[in-house]
């Protein structure tokens, strides 16, 4: 499966040079924003000099995949890209690790990243978090991709690392005017520091949305002559969107194969001093747990069914005052669990202290979905957290009524329970000398 390797790069047309023009003389960026990188395809810096060499080599790669529900979507640029360099090497064996969630940003990635991606022991990583961290501060992008990139060069030095940017329809702007988004333009700095390449998928989208050529959203039909890259201004069709950007990473892999030069193989120091290096997922069912607490797997519990592909799994408890206790030793704690009709909320107590409750309910909990959070980091140190089942009431109806949602059976909304799939640590899980 051959894709054309465009040798022109992206560039934009007169609607972007004057949004451009305008953000220079008014200087207007959101308050607090950093400086915004200027917009590249490819940026090639140290290069993939290991897994190309395999590659030439014929020896055997493997490829993972780490990001959320662009790369996730079968059909989409994750295995049109590994059909591409399969033509490219028609004689080297080639495996994915497909480590993508949808609705998940690089705060989750950097837990999965251990067990989803490093047990495989991959030549390559791409990752791919710019749209499901937009919004999000600068620092904890910054501390979630430095820990990925740490984690995966302390495994093993001579697996390399991609940064790969999407777009969504919001980000047009910005593009269009010559700049990354903040979640890139963090990612930049990252990509910097460690000589790591980086790919925007989506620079050739937005020169072509530029020119009148694509529109980001609608149904194929509805825009005849025109690409419709999506049906809701994020997601790609696979045959336009993902297309373009299979062709955007062709254009950057054959880019990067000629000029990459050797890496260092020294770890640099850090950019931050809190860098999640330390990150890791430990499975609920080490925690302490009181004896409501229960095992539910796919065989035996139907919410446990629907998330077969995330967890093999669960904890789950529905009379308020149940409580999982964990110590550790670290600076922050979280659950990767779920949100759905039939959830509650969390009392939370760290080292003893009550802290703002943490509800697994929200307007779109019209079904169950995985979901993860952190609670606000802690001095380094030993410390212990309580998650108790909050015997209060939330009011559901309200909640979904944010987004015109109705409650048409209430039956499967009155639980209250709460389901634990995995601890997120940075630090280390200790033993509960307490037995509780």
């Amino acid at each position: 499966m051959g894709f054309p390797v465009k040798s022109r790069p992206a560039r934009f047309g007169f609607p972007g040079v004057l949004a451009l023009f305008f953000l220079l003389i008014t200087g207007i960026r959101p308050a607090g924003a950093q400086e915004l990188v200027r917009a590249e395809e490819c940026r090639v810096r140290a290069g993939l000099p290991y897994f190309f060499r395999k590659l030439a080599d014929r020896m055997p790669v493997k490829i993972a995949y780490l990001g959320g529900s662009i790369t996730e979507a079968g059909g989409g640029w994750r295995e049109q890209s590994v059909a591409w360099f399969q033509s490219r090497y028609p004689q080297t064996p080639i495996e994915s690790i497909n480590a993508a969630i949808g609705g998940t940003g690089s705060d989750l990635g950097v837990f999965r990243l251990r067990e989803q991606v490093l047990n495989h022991r991959p030549d390559l990583v791409f990752v791919e978090f710019a749209v499901n961290d937009n919004g999000k501060p600068a620092e904890r992008i910054m501390q979630a991709m430095e820990g990925i990139v740490r984690q995966i060069r302390r495994a093993d030095p001579k697996t390399d690392i991609c940064f790969v940017y999407t777009v969504m329809a919001s980000m047009a702007p910005t593009l269009s005017a010559g700049r990354f988004p903040e979640s890139a333009s963090t990612m930049e700095r990252v990509a910097d520091h460690y000589g790591i390449p980086s790919v925007h998928l989506g620079l050739e989208v937005i020169r072509l949305a530029d020119r009148g050529e694509l529109v980001f959203r609608g149904k194929p039909d509805e825009f005849p002559g025109k690409l419709v890259f999506s049906p809701d201004n994020v997601h790609p069709y696979a045959q336009t969107g993902h297309r373009l950007y299979t062709e955007a990473l062709a254009r950057s892999m054959t880019q990067i194969a000629d000029r990459g030069g050797k890496r260092k193989s020294r770890l640099p120091d850090p950019l931050r001093p809190d860098h999640w290096e330390q990150a890791r997922m430990e499975n609920a069912r080490k925690a302490g747990r009181t004896g409501g607490w229960t095992v539910i797997t796919p065989a035996t519990d139907t919410v446990a069914r629907r998330l077969a592909n995330r967890f093999s799994s669960l904890l789950k408890a529905g009379r308020p005052g149940e409580r999982l206790r964990v110590r550790f030793r670290g600076t922050q704690l979280g659950l990767y669990d779920v949100m759905g009709p039939g959830c509650g909320q969390y009392r939370v107590f760290v080292d003893g202290q009550e802290m703002p409750p943490v509800p697994r309910f929200d307007e779109f909990c019209t079904y169950y979905r995985s979901h993860y959070f952190l609670l606000p980091a802690v001095p380094m140190g030993d410390h212990v957290v309580e998650f108790e089942l909050d015997d209060r009431t939330l009011d559901k109806a309200a909640i979904l009524a944010r987004r015109n949602q109705t409650i048409p059976d209430p039956k499967p909304y009155e639980p209250k329970n709460g389901y634990a799939g995995q601890l997120l640590i940075i630090g280390e899980l200790l033993d509960d000398p307490s037995g509780k």
